[in-house]
């Protein structure tokens, strides 16, 4: 399938890049610090959401800040060793413009920069959970990164691997296409499915760029 576009956004952890294991580690000992069970957690929506709506959702009003910030001292200092580029990422990466893209992340930019930095990843265009006040499945993400990339939000497409992302971009107006990467085809809605970014190639156009996605 061929897609036409101005600017692609990518989410970055499950789409780009894989924490899984170093998100596991560092919430399972949050969670112990703050007596947080695992029927709590069962309750809650994690992936793809800012850690600040997880924490609201889980402890009282007056203690979000202090284990915000405790959640992201944790991840931060677990990055080193605990990152990996999912298949195709630094070479489809590598043959956009920088103009052309940009990563909308639920994670805090201090987070997300580290985690890009250790796969030697820098994209000139970063949205972060610091830079909106509602997260995904709320559009406000992506809006905002088609509006600092000065595109038309129908002319993005958003490549997402969580339900909430997809719900974003679709709520955005934006094509989406969704990584299998950590959910089931089942659980994605989204106007293309593929594996992971080894399943797309991308060319730089006059116009902007030509996307094309396998199996």
């Amino acid at each position: 399938m061929k897609i036409q576009a101005d600017a692609l956004l990518f989410d970055n952890d499950g789409t780009l890049i894989s924490s899984m294991e170093s998100v596991r580690r560092c919430w399972t000992r949050w969670a112990q610090e703050y007596g947080i069970t695992a029927a709590d957690f069962a309750e809650v929506e994690l992936h793809g959401r800012p850690a600040v709506e997880i924490v609201a959702d889980l402890l009282p009003a007056d203690l979000v800040e202090e284990a915000v910030a405790r959640i992201e001292e944790l991840e931060v200092s677990d990055v080193a060793g605990g990152v990996l580029a999912l298949p195709g990422t630094l070479d489809l990466l590598a043959a956009l413009p920088p103009e052309r893209w940009a990563v909308v992340t639920s994670a805090t930019r201090r987070l997300a920069e580290a985690r890009l930095a250790e796969v030697g990843i820098r994209p000139k265009t970063l949205i972060a959970a610091d830079d909106i006040t509602r997260g995904k499945p709320d559009p406000e993400p992506f809006l905002l990164a088609a509006r600092v990339l000065g595109v038309d939000p129908a002319r993005c497409v958003v490549f997402e691997d969580a339900p909430a992302g997809l719900t974003a971009g679709r709520a955005a107006g934006m094509t989406t296409v969704a990584l299998t990467t950590t959910h089931g085809v089942g659980e994605l809605s989204a106007d293309v499915v593929v594996k992971d970014l080894s399943a797309v190639s991308v060319q730089a156009t006059a116009g902007g760029v030509e996307i094309v996605t396998g199996a």
